[in-house]
Formats: C-alpha cells, structure tokens, sequence
C-alpha cells in the first residue's frame, strides 16, 4: 500500500503516448523524480509532492499523472471491494466531493470494466457512510475526484488521478486541420529531434506542412521555456485534501518568471506554411489562444514555393506529411515527398529535419539517409519518425524505389542462386505436367499453376487464358513474415519473376505482380491502380470479364470454379440471390444453367458495373436477372423481419452466401465480423429460402468453426473437400462450403 497521511512520499503512475515512454523517464527524473521505470505506455516513479506538481505543469508528452492509493494482487470482486475499502478515502476528499471512477482492464471473475469501477465506487460510498453517516455523490461528467484502477496480470492499482484533463489539452488547440497530431506527441517529436537542446537560441524552426500549427506551438513553448501547462485553470487535484496551494502558487510564480526570461532570450523564427487558406486561418486562431503570436508567423504556401525566410538562421525542420489510406492516393503523395526532399537539398542544406509518418515507404521518397528513426504510435496507428542531417553526403544519389517499383522493371530481374532456382524451375515443370491432362479434359483455361509449393518461393501463380488465346500471370508474392530479411526476400522474389517468364515463355509485360496480406476491411476490393484493362476469359461456355492490374484480385476467384460448378449444375429453374456477389460470376453460371431469375446484391457499384458486363457478354435478359446496390447484411436482416411480420417478400429455390471475414466498410452500419456474424446471417438468409431450397454458404476465414446452433436448427452438409479442383487441393484450407436445407417437419 502505497498511501502516507503527509503526502511527502508517493508513488505514481504518469501516461503518455505509447512509444515516448522513454522521452517521458527523462523528462520525469529532470523533474525531480528519483526513482523511474519506463514500461509501455507510461512511466512508474516515486518522489514528493513538489515533483507532482512539476510535473503536471511542466511535463510536455505526459497524459496523465496518477497517484498510485493502494496496490495488490486480486481474482474476486470481493477483492476489489476490500483492496479499495482499505484506503481510507475520507484522507482523501470530503463527502461534500463529487466523484468519479474509471476501471481498465479484466479478469476470469472481473470480465466487465462497468463493473470493477462500481464495486470500487461501492467501497467508497460504504466508508463514508460507515464513517461520516454521509456519502458524495458520483458525477461522471465533471467530477471534483476521479479514481482511476488499472487491472493487469492479476494485479490492480487504484489511484486519484490529480491532472483532471488529459496533459496534452492545452487549452489553445480549438480548431485542427485534417489530420492534427496531439500536442503531447509532438512535443515529444520535438524533444526526439533534440529541439532545442542541439540549436542555439537564434535557430529557426520551420513546418512547411502545418495545419493547425502544433509542431509550431510546441516548439515555441519549448524555446521560450514556457510551461506546457501554464494557462490551464483546473486541476484534478482541487478538491484533494493533498494539496498544499501555497507550494503550487509558488511553483506557478516560477513558471511564468522562466516564460518571461525565455521570451527574452529566444532570437530565432518560427515559422510555417500550409497550401490550405482555411487551415491556415485555423492555424492562427491556435498560436493567438496560446498567447505566442509575436514568435510564430504562418502563412498560405504550397512545397513547390517553399523558401527561407530572411533571419530565418539553420535550424530544425518539422512536419507530419499527408500519409495516404490507399495505394492509388500514396502514388499521388510521392511528388509531395520529393519535394520535400528537394526543398532539404536546395533550401536547407546544413539543417536537421524530423519527418514523421505513418507510411515508412513514402517517407523513404524523400530520398534522404535518416540518422535516426523512432517508432511512435499515433492514436492507433503505427507511425515512424525518421531524423535527418541535412549535410550533402547524406543525400541518396538516385531517388529510393519500393520493391514493388523495382520489380516493375524485367531488367532487374536476374537468377541469384542457381541450384534454387533449378528447382524452383524444376517444381514449375512438374506442376504443369500433372495438371496438362485434367486442363485439357475438362477445357480450362485459367487456373493455379504453383502456390507456395517451396517455402523459398512464397507466391501463388495463376495463369489466365483469354479468348483470344493470349497467356497472362497474375503472381501473388504471401508477404513474408518481419524476421525474413527483407532484402533476402526481395532477392528470391526477383529470382522467381526471372524463372517464370523464361520456363512459362511470357512477356514481361503480361506478368503482373501483387503482394497478399491480411486484408482489412474492404481493402482488397480497393482500387490498387488506374489502368482500366480488361480481359475476357472463358469457363465452361461462361465469358467473364477480368482486370489484373487495378485491384488486388483479378475478379474471378479460381478457387471457387467448383463451386460455380454446382450452383450452375442445380440452377434449372430455380429463383436465385446471390449476395455480397462480387463481379456475380456466380449468377452468371446459374443463369447459363437455366435460373428463371436471380438478383445479385453488393454495396459495391463498380462491381455491380462490372457484373452487369459480364451479364451483357452472355446476353442474359435484363428483366429475369437484376442488380442491387445494398449493404447486404441490411438488407438480409430487413428482408427477414418483413417476412415474419406477415409481409409479402420474394422466396428464392437458391442461395449463395460469400461474404468477406472482416469488414467496417463506410458504407455500411457497423462492423461484419463472419466468425462473429455468420449465424445470425444464415439464420435470416433461411428465411428466404423456401421448403425445398438450398443455401450455399461459402468464406474464406482460415481458422473458421460453424456455429453449432445452426445444425440443431437445420440440414447442414459440410462440402468443402468436394469444392477444390486439381489446381487447389494442395490449399485446402483456402476455403470452406456448406448447403444449408431446411429441416422437415414431422406432422403428428
């Protein structure tokens, strides 16, 4: 237990953004802190009150500042109860108070967050009873104390949070730009790059990327020795009987006469540029706020019209570029990158710069050999701060191109190990002589030829045949694991494009090669390129429509022919739905099988579109075959609690159900999970079904369990190894399939 009457000695828990732990322990033991310990997300130390208060006024990448009550080892809520009953709050604050708490983290016994702070909160209000016959009342909105508990490996810690708001609210910060960084992580960015400690007081520090001006702030309060906190007027400890006003009126006196001084010495210019007129308004409204308009000047101006300000003497770049959420906005980024690497060459030779951004391959662009990088986290995103000498000999001498951008180039392709490559040549042959016989009796055409046989070569190999005979690869590199050399991996990937093109004799230009990584969302639907080819491809009698270069995925998925197969074969005369259907190559093959009719649903247009294309190639009649643009898993539940309400919906004889594993999609409400989601799906898919009808079920979750509700309920038949073709049956967890009936109902 960590609690003392006189408050001379305590223990403390302080936050901040994960991977400035360490920026933070120096910062803390400066402070006056003498004993520290970083772990992630935050320091532990012990010190005294003075400390405390040092540190919530002058911490910069602090969150918050806990002091720690009590700390044990618990398994019950009981324990909870008694570990939170055995501080004696009323030490702490006065019934009169108003309090809240918060709870992180679970247990076997603990398993809701709500919970473990109501049987503190319940700790609480019981002693006050038992000792003062009178309670304080919770207010979790503006509490006058809030407790906070942190439950980890079997251990809780309960503590008065005494900073009130998060440290990194300044107070100056109202309007942001696009993307703004908070105030804590980019002082910590600042401190990283050693601003101002490795300048003198006349350099200067420039952002040419602003937005709403925090690296500008920041770095002024820093050069200017401005307390970060200074202008903040309530405190978490306010109302803590802890708090002795005349050592914090004391400790703010200093504060203010050391910002004084500091605006006194500081001789350098702060200045920054964003190409947005409105952000840059914004900007202004925020360095006004925070009271340090005579050291910073911002202004309208784009990276192309960069320049050095007169006076402006060397000093520190800083910005946080635009990083991008998807390839076809990351390729228009790489101008803006090389700019600013043309602006440290040209404008800034001698500076430093810290760039901080979460795509490490646009930052590389930049074209500039880093001394240092850090990685941060910003909010949820892993984010990389890479720091540079602008000194000419640490400029690369032709501009740093992605693995990708090198393999694009057949030139580069060349054999590094030849008795690997031997047998990866030797694998290909085999391969396509197994296959030669299957091919050529049932007349396909395109189909998997390797697919990570040899763990050297991880790739997937599909060849396509179009319907004027012209051969084309679709070569999908597995990403390979963080402990592979990256430039081992690179190295054996150029050796398989080399070996493919000259065993399967295909033209460079016909090869095209992606990268296949768990997918999030809706990503791998997402446009990968912009150069709208499109080739026409033959299975069975079925003409479909495919794209090797724009999306991740070509459009037909070959590991589903089978399945196509079956659907086709018990398609006569049956009212089909196929949803989430893609480029519905599905429908097509139950509409050449002789479906009456079939709707196909998704919230994608573009493959709608494309659907409807492939529709076109066919000549399937319009008024029998139809498209729907809807959030599927809306409509499904929509359409189902219709049904049961009496109301008149559409039955159909046949059912196909392909939906992604994952998916927060904008466009639709929430968040599809299929392992989560899938039996409340099928459950009002069946709804839809009628008496004698079949619902094929199919997904591509590797490690997925049917729910076992469902077989209770109805007729299920798992048919997954009977769905893989020669082609496939090496991955046979690619994916699985089921037929779902409905069960008969035995009349008495």
């Amino acid at each position: 237990m960590s609690q003392n009457a006189t408050f001379d000695s305590l223990e403390l828990y302080v936050s901040c953004p994960r991977g400035l732990q360490y920026v933070l322990e120096d910062e803390l033991k400066e402070l006056g802190f003498a004993k520290t310990k970083a772990i992630p997300g935050g320091v532990e130390c012990q010190g005294d009150l003075a400390a405390v208060y040092r540190t919530l006024l002058w911490s910069r990448v602090a969150n918050r500042v806990q002091l720690i009550l009590s700390k044990a080892k618990i398994e019950t809520a009981e324990d909870l109860y008694d570990l939170s009953a055995s501080i004696d709050w009323t030490k702490h604050f006065a019934e009169t108070d108003t309090f809240a708490v918060n709870f992180w983290g679970t247990n076997k016994l603990i398993s809701n967050t709500t919970f473990g702070a109501l049987k503190i909160k319940d700790a609480i209000v019981d002693q006050f009873r038992s000792k003062l016959d009178q309670r304080p009342d919770v207010d979790k909105v503006q509490p006058n104390i809030l407790v906070s508990a942190r439950l980890a490996k079997g251990i809780v810690s309960i503590s008065l949070d005494v900073s009130g708001e998060s440290l990194h609210k300044r107070g100056y910060r109202l309007d942001t730009g696009m993307a703004p960084l908070k105030e804590n992580l980019a002082a910590g960015i600042l401190k990283q790059a050693r601003w101002p400690k490795d300048f003198s007081n006349e350099s200067g520090l420039i952002d040419p990327m602003c937005g709403s001006g925090t690296f500008l702030i920041e770095g002024a309060m820093i050069a200017l020795d401005m307390a970060p906190n200074l202008n903040r007027t309530a405190w978490g400890f306010d109302y803590w009987k802890g708090h002795k006003p005349s050592l914090w009126r004391a400790m703010v006196k200093e504060a203010q006469e050391r910002f004084l001084k500091g605006c006194e010495n500081y001789r350098g210019r702060i200045v920054g540029f964003d190409h947005d007129a409105k952000v840059v308004g914004r900007a202004w409204q925020n360095v006004e706020r925070a009271g340090l308009k005579e050291f910073i000047h911002i202004e309208k101006r784009a990276i192309q019209d960069f320049s050095v300000f007169d006076g402006c003497k060397q000093g520190l770049l800083v910005c946080n570029p635009p990083y991008g959420e998807r390839l076809g906005e990351m390729k228009e980024l790489e101008t803006l990158y090389l700019q600013l690497g043309d602006v440290l060459q040209a404008d800034l030779g001698g500076w430093r710069a810290a760039i901080f951004t979460s795509n490490e391959q646009l930052s590389r662009k930049i074209g500039w050999r880093s001394y240092k990088q850090y990685k941060l986290m910003n909010g949820g995103l892993e984010a990389l701060l890479a720091l540079f000498d602008c000194q000419p000999q640490n400029r690369y001498k032709s501009e740093w191109l992605s693995p990708e951008e090198l393999l694009s180039q057949p030139s580069r392709w060349r054999i590094s190990n030849d008795e690997r490559a031997q047998m990866f040549r030797n694998r290909l042959k085999k391969n396509a002589k197994n296959l030669s016989r299957w091919l050529k009796r049932e007349s396909i055409s395109s189909y998997r030829l390797y697919d990570a046989d040899m763990p050297e070569f991880a790739v997937a190999i599909d060849l396509y045949q179009t319907l004027n005979k012209e051969r084309f690869l679709h070569v999908q590199e597995y990403a390979p694991p963080k402990s592979v050399n990256s430039k081992a991996a690179l190295e054996r990937l150029s050796e398989a494009l080399f070996i493919i093109k000259e065993s399967l004799d295909i033209a460079p230009e016909r090869i095209f090669l992606k990268r296949r990584e768990i997918q999030k969302g809706h990503s791998q639907y997402e446009k990968q390129d912009k150069a709208r080819e499109f080739f026409v491809v033959e299975e069975a009698d079925a003409k479909l429509r495919v794209n090797f270069q724009d999306y991740l995925d070509t459009g037909l998925f070959l590991d589903h022919r089978p399945i196509r197969r079956w659907v086709r074969a018990h398609a006569k005369g049956k009212r089909v739905l196929n949803l989430f259907c893609y480029t519905a190559s599905v429908s097509v093959h139950a509409a050449l099988g002789g479906a009456t009719s079939s709707l196909s649903i998704d919230m994608s247009s573009t493959y709608l579109e494309w659907g409807a294309k492939n529709y076109k190639l066919n000549h399937m009649n319009k008024d029998q075959h139809r498209f729907e643009r809807a959030d599927c898993t809306a409509w499904l539940k929509a359409s189902s609690e219709a049904i049961k309400t009496g109301e008149e919906k559409p039955r159909f004889d046949l059912i196909f159900i392909d939906p992604p594993s994952f998916s927060n999609s904008k466009r639709m409400d929430g968040i599809f999970d299929v392992q989560r989601d899938h039996y409340a799906m099928l459950n009002q898919a069946m709804d839809l079904l009628t008496k004698e009808g079949v619902l094929v079920f199919s997904n591509n979750f590797r490690k997925f369990q049917l729910d076992e509700r469902l077989c209770s309920e109805f007729v299920v038949k798992n048919i997954t190894r009977d769905t893989f073709d020669p082609d496939f049956i090496r991955r046979g967890n690619i994916h699985q399939c089921y037929l779902l009936t409905q069960k008969v109902k035995v009349e008495n």
